[in-house]
């Protein structure tokens, strides 16, 4: 039977690993065996060098790399990630960012604006030349951005950036077009999911959001 493949997806700071860890935690509940991937993977090879780049430790930023390149060390951590992956091992794979953020970020930086979004080509590379499989369903929560800053503040020290935001999460409006071009791809794309996060001004409760995100896969035939 084909694995079933969940992408968990927002800007940062949208709350994202704590609704990836309660759909896990239900399906496995249920009694589904489930994979994890998290990209991107500050462990891996390519995945560290990532990590350089948002952190600018070694002194070029992402936001330096011109967006296809940029694109292109993204999706090698997945590639390098998916080797060996076997379709049907599992009942589902849930993966926390994935291919969708790389054809948003890279189409929004500073140096892209009045630039064609490369989104159809992030997909033609992942997808089609790299051949990593595609999700059943992208989960897109959605907070508002001034929200999502102030939750990123509250993450403290991670061992790629320190306790320091990183070159997209301080840049508010990346975050702002990452939020808008998010929405859009809801429109643009059939696999698009958009999961409100916020009642007016205030974050609604984690469990509202789950039980959300839930009605949701259900209504699409994913559980």
């Amino acid at each position: 039977m084909k694995t079933r493949i969940i992408a968990i997806e927002g800007i940062d700071g949208s709350g994202k690993t704590v609704q990836f860890d309660r759909l896990v935690g239900r399906l496995r509940g249920m009694g589904f065996s489930v994979d994890l991937r998290f990209f991107p993977d500050y462990d891996a090879f390519f995945g560290r060098q990532v990590g350089r780049f948002l952190s600018k430790s070694e002194g070029v930023a992402a936001t330096d790399v011109d967006q296809r390149s940029m694109a292109l060390w993204f999706a090698l951590d997945r590639w390098e990630a998916f080797q060996g992956w076997q379709d049907g091992e599992y009942d589902y794979l849930v993966i926390n960012r994935y291919v969708l953020s790389n054809a948003v970020y890279q189409s929004i930086r500073d140096g892209d604006l009045g630039k064609p979004d490369i989104m159809d080509w992030v997909f033609e590379l992942e997808y089609g030349h790299f051949k990593l499989p595609r999700p059943d369903v992208n989960l897109f929560f959605d907070v508002e951005c001034r929200r999502a800053g102030q939750n990123v503040d509250r993450k403290g020290y991670r061992e790629y950036v320190g306790s320091e935001r990183d070159v997209y999460e301080r840049d508010n409006g990346i975050q702002t077009r990452a939020r808008d071009m998010y929405l859009a791809a809801a429109q643009r794309y059939g696999d698009v999911v958009v999961i409100p996060c916020m009642d007016g001004e205030v974050m609604r409760t984690p469990d509202s959001i789950a039980d959300e995100v839930f009605r949701r896969l259900q209504e699409r035939g994913v559980v």
